[in-house]
């Protein structure tokens, strides 16, 4: 349904084409360095070894992530362009208009976004077969850089200890990755379009303003196609999100503060980093759902920070031992909450 060689195009662009630098590190030292640190720190294991790093462009980290979007979408994707057999003699237009359409908010979308990231375990969820890959945006690590004043080996290496944290959780926790396929697979199942005959002979029903509002308020316009059990979902892989992300968040602090010279400098350019966004560029990822991921550190941040203040790592670390010890959404704003329920588990059983 999606016309993905558009889409590919298209984010080409967007992603604009400054080319890889040469940012004079060793960067399979750097990756191997942090692999031994969050190793020590958090004592989880990896099954084998981790994926090589590789610097690339902001054109190429497009065009991977398009390339992962595409297993996602094409199922919703079939599903939409069967729908349009009911459109009448519009079916054929409708087709091919929804199709660029879906290419050019695919391609603008991760165009926007490859300006933005820094680094990425890259992997898909929903074919296993597929390599990892560990990811990490030249452009954008120099545009950091210099804006920020930064430590350059300091910066990296920081940057380098959050994504093999990743590693060591998706491939290390056995049961995490299947997990969130699971929640995606189960969302992506609920997504139905339907085509409605109306005035235009066959064009989908536009939301009314304060659906529109409503929706902003709750999560960006993808609110608007969310059931009662797509939210249900949601929250759920909010949730674990969440502990992903603060736990990669928390062990870049951990790690960094004790091997990296002026790691406090590292922390404040980061969160004005997160926080000095522009006004346009925060309401369209208000509209993207984008800002859900930069709530995602914080709060994840908070409760991991929380749990091994007053609890230590190997509590904290309770949160991979299955799905069920994961914390909810609302005991991510309670940590204590959270302890409390794994600790009666842990009695009872």
């Amino acid at each position: 349904m999606v016309d993905w060689s558009l889409a590919r195009q298209i984010a080409r662009f967007a992603a604009g084409g400054a080319l890889v630098p040469d940012l004079g590190v060793d960067l399979d030292r750097m990756s191997a360095d942090a692999e031994r640190q969050v190793a020590d720190y958090t004592s989880l294991k990896l099954p084998g070894p981790p994926p090589p790093p590789e610097m690339i462009d902001r054109a190429t980290w497009a065009e991977i992530n398009i390339d992962t979007l595409s297993s996602l979408l094409d199922p919703v994707g079939e599903r939409l362009s069967g729908r349009f057999g009911s459109a009448g003699p519009l079916a054929g237009p409708l087709r091919a208009a929804t199709s660029a359409t879906l290419a050019a908010e695919v391609g603008l979308v991760a165009g926007y976004m490859s300006q933005r990231v820094l680094g990425q375990y890259e992997l898909s969820l929903l074919q296993p077969e597929q390599p990892a890959r560990l990811l990490f945006v030249g452009p954008n690590l120099v545009k950091a850089i210099g804006e920020m004043s930064l430590d350059r080996d300091s910066f990296l290496a920081w940057i380098v200890f959050h994504e093999v944290t990743h590693v060591f959780q998706l491939a290390g926790v056995d049961w995490l990755r299947p997990y969130l396929a699971g929640l995606l697979t189960e969302y992506l199942e609920t997504v139905e379009v339907s085509i409605e005959k109306g005035a235009a002979g066959g064009l989908p029903s536009l939301p009314s303003a304060k659906e529109i509002a409503d929706a902003y308020r709750e999560g960006g316009l993808a609110a608007l196609v969310q059931t009662k059990e797509q939210r249900g979902i949601l929250r759920r892989l909010q949730a674990v999100m969440a502990v992903v992300e603060g736990y990669s968040e928390h062990v870049m602090d951990a790690v960094g503060e004790k091997v990296l010279p002026g790691y406090e400098k590292l922390r404040d350019a980061m969160d004005r980093r997160r926080a000095s966004r522009s006004a346009p560029q925060r309401i369209l990822e208000r509209l993207l759902g984008l800002d859900l991921k930069m709530r995602q550190y914080v709060v994840g941040k908070q409760f991991c920070d929380a749990v091994e203040e007053k609890h230590g790592i190997e509590t904290l670390n309770r949160v991979w031992e299955s799905p069920e010890l994961l914390p909810s959404l609302a005991e991510l704003d309670r940590p204590e909450d959270w302890v409390s329920r794994i600790s009666n588990k842990r009695a009872a059983a």
